[in-house]
């Protein structure tokens, strides 16, 4: 989620308490709506973990301030990034404040880092490449950026665990949001933010902005299976909200019933007598995907 004036409101009115949350930074805002906004909802309740972004940290106080009222709050998990900011303080990149977090001994269970299974804009591949295997010993898991391409990602992970990375990878994928929304919010980060984001991401411009628009649900099913193989450290998925946290919560609920249902059907078949269907695929992973929602029909 981002730090917008009503992510807080919009998470006590429709994300549960069970559902772990992360605030991520924008160079528009700068670092400190994020640690506000964490603070306020593990307070709350939540289990949150605040993105920190190296390039906005000043110095080694700083640092230290942040980490303080971090740990005061409750917080457990922090997901480190190196930030867009073109002027940087003390730490110039993910690595620099991962090493200065451990020289402190900092508090956090959990401790996340930015994988990119399509690469990086701005940096090449061999750097990316070098500069994760740097970074994993100081983490306890990977965070993919945006990739519309479920293979792509899986071979990135396979890739990732034959140099020895062996972090689990919680897949990055967007919610259940509206060409209308990504807008909005896209406005609402600036002009230029907007600009280098969708400049870094033209999967995500063109999917969204094409005459049926985009629904996450073919992703998750073809990313899914990769999970129980052994070659790749894909674990998760980590939805990018944008904000749209209502909808994107309806989304996740229809998820886990049609999930819960097949459970069900696949139970009752294991007690009577065996039977596939016509295409001779098992009745228990047939589930298909959650029904569409009129919003979301309409957007597209």
């Amino acid at each position: 989620m981002l730090p917008f004036k009503n992510a807080e409101g919009q998470v006590l009115a429709h994300v549960p308490m069970d559902v772990p949350l992360t605030v991520t930074t924008t160079e528009a805002k700068g670092l400190e709506p994020t640690i506000e906004l964490a603070v306020r909802l593990s307070r709350s309740g939540y289990r949150v973990a605040p993105h920190l972004a190296a390039r906005q940290v000043r110095d080694e106080a700083h640092l230290a301030d942040i980490v303080a009222r971090l740990r005061e709050a409750g917080i457990e998990g922090v997901l480190v990034i190196g930030g867009d900011a073109a002027k940087a303080g003390q730490y110039p990149d993910a690595l620099s404040l991962l090493t200065a977090l451990q020289e402190i001994g900092h508090p956090f269970v959990s401790v996340g880092i930015g994988g990119y299974p399509e690469g990086h804009g701005k940096i090449p591949d061999a750097a990316m490449e070098q500069a994760l295997k740097a970074k994993a010993p100081h983490a306890t898991e990977i965070i993919s950026q945006l990739c519309f391409a479920a293979g792509t990602t899986v071979d990135w992970s396979r890739a990732l665990r034959a140099r020895g990375v062996d972090l689990p990878i919680k897949v990055g994928i967007p919610g259940a949001i509206s060409r209308q929304k990504l807008i909005r919010v896209s406005a609402g980060l600036g002009l230029g933010q907007s600009a280098k984001f969708l400049s870094n991401q033209q999967s995500l411009f063109w999917r969204f902005f094409t005459p049926r628009g985009y629904s996450p649900n073919k992703l998750v099913e073809r990313l899914t299976p990769a999970f129980s193989q052994g070659d790749n450290g894909l674990r998760s998925f980590h939805v990018f909200t944008f904000n749209d946290l209502e909808s994107t919560e309806a989304w996740r609920q229809r998820w886990l019933s049609r999930l819960h249902e097949g459970v069900q059907r696949h139970r009752e078949s294991s007690t009577s007598r065996p039977r596939t269907l016509r295409n001779g695929a098992d009745p228990g992973r047939s589930w298909g995907f959650p029904p569409e929602d009129p919003e979301e029909l309409q957007n597209r």
